[in-house]
């Protein structure tokens, strides 16, 4: 599972031209799920996306999560984050997962994201969404466990 998040002063989500999704100061969550990811990785994401300080404290560090600056989440669905490019012009999307596990595991991270304490809006899943956004920073932070899989 990739979790790409921008810190936004604002973002919105629009579906057919009309908005399904909208924050103020927060952040912008795309949520790529993989054909080998499990419940625990959607839990380990959403805590972990929730308590990552990288949020300004008063003297301008990095000391802040969106939970403690009170701010919100606005969580997308977006598979082309499990795009291989190592190969050829045109990227490889076979390690995304069926869309029925990546619903299941994307409607997983948004409810341990507010069980976490985050007030969290979406988009529709599978939908063609235009999303905008006004990165505060910027800052934009990819969240990777691959490498060990260590939450496991």
């Amino acid at each position: 599972m990739k979790t790409l998040l921008q810190r936004v002063s604002r973002a919105s989500v629009r579906v057919d031209g009309e908005i399904v999704g909208s924050i103020g100061p927060g952040l912008l969550v795309l949520l790529g799920v993989e054909r080998d990811d499990v419940t625990a990785d959607a839990d380990y994401m959403a805590v972990k996306t929730a308590g990552l300080r990288i949020f300004p404290d008063r003297m301008g560090n990095m000391n802040r999560s969106v939970l403690d600056t009170g701010g919100s989440a606005l969580v997308i669905s977006q598979f082309t984050l499990a795009a291989d490019t190592r190969r050829g012009r045109r990227p490889s999307f076979s390690s995304a997962a069926r869309p029925e596990l990546a619903d299941a595991l994307y409607r997983r991270y948004v409810e341990r994201m507010k069980a976490e304490g985050v007030a969290v809006e979406t988009g529709v899943f599978q939908a063609m969404m235009e999303v905008e956004l006004v990165n505060d920073g910027p800052v934009t932070v990819l969240l990777d466990p691959r490498p060990g899989r260590e939450h496991l």
